[in-house]
């Protein structure tokens, strides 16, 4: 009988052997060291508790547990739980230190014991193995919403870098087949259109640069560190006043300090981004509204303005980077789409939501920031 058992264990393990992968080899070990602690645990348990026969047998369960969990096949479950039987049996019924399957009642013991173990690791691999699939289609659609991102980005990019280069172009091209019948207004006027677009194309590499800044390879760089939010707003429309002398606004701010961990360049930058579609797209017929309000959690960060209000059938889809059917003859010039999309990307990575809503006499987008530091899910 001892030979025979010898035999059968010698070849499962040739049988795992000829694998020489190192997960093959990490599994094997894995299984060896487990049987030879749930070995050692039982016997000194046995040694102090000769009469607990049944906690022995728990623990070989747990032990079959951890290694169909940490494994990576079936088979060094199944061993673990042939050697778990056979340990039983050799070392803690009477006749101590001898295999005897001719007790009274043993062989159904030695059933139930051997299928008990077989179903809890193959329940405990099953579980495993549906865990890692479901890690997998996540990843899968991960990669899918990235991939989606990245077209929907490239798309909107080529849209909206291509308007203002045509009018550059256009503009330029005027200027020098024409220079000496125009007056020096038409002059004028071409040169402060090129001065504009060039200026439209730096904001949109600004944007495009501040996408660096959030990830490097999916994964969230942002160096972040706590900032007193007015600071960061004041800062934005005073940027905003000095591109756009014309531009308006009134801001208010809370009796309250209010601080949130950031990255100061990308919330300014995500500030700049909801004025500047204010004035170009909004044609806010007051001066545009910005103020700070806080709860216990988060601080909000809302910009409202006056002006023509977004078709509900494009709230939906606001943030998306797809480059939209132009709605006015300045969204022709200027484009559509990357600039919120950009915001909506720099809030996620902040842990933060960024949202839409109309009202009356106009649009009013808000955006918060935790006022702790936490991982976005």
């Amino acid at each position: 009988m001892k030979k025979f058992i010898w035999n059968l264990f010698t070849r499962f393990v040739d049988l795992i052997s000829h694998t020489h992968t190192f997960h093959a080899h990490f599994s094997l070990l894995f299984t060896i060291g487990a049987t030879l602690t749930a070995t050692l645990l039982t016997y000194l348990y046995h040694l102090i508790s000769p009469s607990g026969g049944t906690n022995i047998g728990l623990i070989y369960i747990l032990m079959i547990m951890l290694i169909s969990y940490h494994t990576d096949k079936y088979r060094y479950g199944i061993l673990a739980a042939i050697i778990s039987v056979f340990c039983i049996n050799y070392l803690y019924t009477i006749p101590y230190f001898e295999f005897n399957f001719t007790m009274t009642g043993y062989p159904i013991t030695f059933l139930v014991m051997y299928v008990i173990s077989i179903l809890t690791s193959a329940t405990t691999f099953h579980m495993k193995d549906q865990a890692r699939r479901i890690q997998e289609d996540e990843k899968l659609i991960m990669e899918a919403e990235k991939e989606k991102l990245r077209a929907n980005l490239l798309r909107a990019v080529s849209h909206d870098l291509r308007t203002p280069l045509t009018s550059m172009i256009g503009a330029s091209s005027s200027y020098l087949e024409n220079e000496h019948t125009l007056d020096a207004n038409s002059k004028k006027e071409l040169v402060q259109q090129i001065y504009e677009d060039a200026n439209w194309l730096l904001h949109m590499v600004e944007n495009l640069l501040s996408v660096t800044r959030i990830t490097d390879n999916g994964v969230n760089v942002l160096k972040k560190s706590p900032e007193a939010v007015e600071e960061i707003l004041f800062d934005a429309i005073t940027t905003m006043r000095k591109r756009y002398p014309e531009f308006q606004v009134h801001a208010t701010i809370p009796k309250d300090f209010l601080v949130a961990p950031m990255d100061p360049l990308l919330i300014k930058q995500v500030i700049l981004n909801l004025l500047e579609n204010s004035w170009f797209h909004a044609d806010s017929k007051k001066p545009v509204e910005c103020y700070l309000n806080s709860d216990e959690e988060q601080v909000f960060i809302h910009v409202r303005d006056y002006g023509n209000g977004i078709p509900e059938d494009k709230i939906e889809h606001i943030f998306d980077a797809m480059p939209s059917a132009p709605s006015s003859a300045s969204d022709t010039r200027k484009g559509m789409g990357i600039g919120l999309s950009i915001c909506k990307a720099i809030i996620r990575a902040h842990s933060g939501t960024i949202q839409v809503q109309p009202h009356p006499d106009g649009t009013e987008f808000y955006f918060t920031l935790p006022k702790e530091d936490m991982h976005f899910e």
